[in-house]
């Protein structure tokens, strides 16, 4: 899916990234800086992807480089768009009630190809003891319905942030 500059319309298509030919004025001030690039997935047999496509578009507007797979996706196919594409951040989308079987075996999938570094966060349809559950495996917050989209930006700028600063 490519989002384009006019917001609200969505095209869909092949996976690719979702930077806008306005790019540059998208950008964060301090260009020396690497965007943070995202992958936003619907993971299982879920068709409902509005809120994905929400997020996506949040993301983008907020500076960051977004690449959002499509409906229908498996842990495996995610984890390689991941490698692909080169991404800081993987966004899951669920409202199936798969939560506790995908979480897991992408969290698994990310730690054997190499992607330990890679922030793994989710939304949809989770109950608290399963948020509580996945946090403990390694998936970093999970966002249920009725979140803002700011706190979304916020949480992984905030996370790319506290990266830098261990690294530096």
């Amino acid at each position: 899916m490519k989002i384009r500059n006019d917001p609200g319309k969505v095209i869909q298509g092949k996976a690719e990234s979702a930077e806008s030919d306005d790019r540059k004025t998208r950008r964060d001030p301090d260009k020396s800086q690497k965007r943070i690039r995202v992958l936003i997935a619907k993971a299982g047999l879920d068709g409902h992807d509005r809120g994905a496509k929400v997020v996506a578009a949040a993301l983008r507007d907020a500076g960051m480089e977004v690449i959002y797979t499509g409906l229908r996706q498996t842990p495996e196919m995610i984890v390689e768009a991941a490698i692909q594409e080169d991404v800081d951040v993987i966004g899951i989308s669920l409202l199936s009630g798969a939560h506790m079987t995908i979480f897991p075996k992408i969290l698994t999938l990310m730690k054997e190809k190499g992607l330990a570094e890679v922030l793994l966060f989710g939304g949809g349809i989770i109950p608290e003891k399963d948020i509580k559950a996945l946090k403990e495996l390694g998936v970093g917050e999970l966002f249920t319905p009725g979140t803002l989209t700011t706190d979304i930006v916020s949480y992984v700028r905030s996370w790319k942030d506290s990266k830098e600063a261990a690294q530096s």
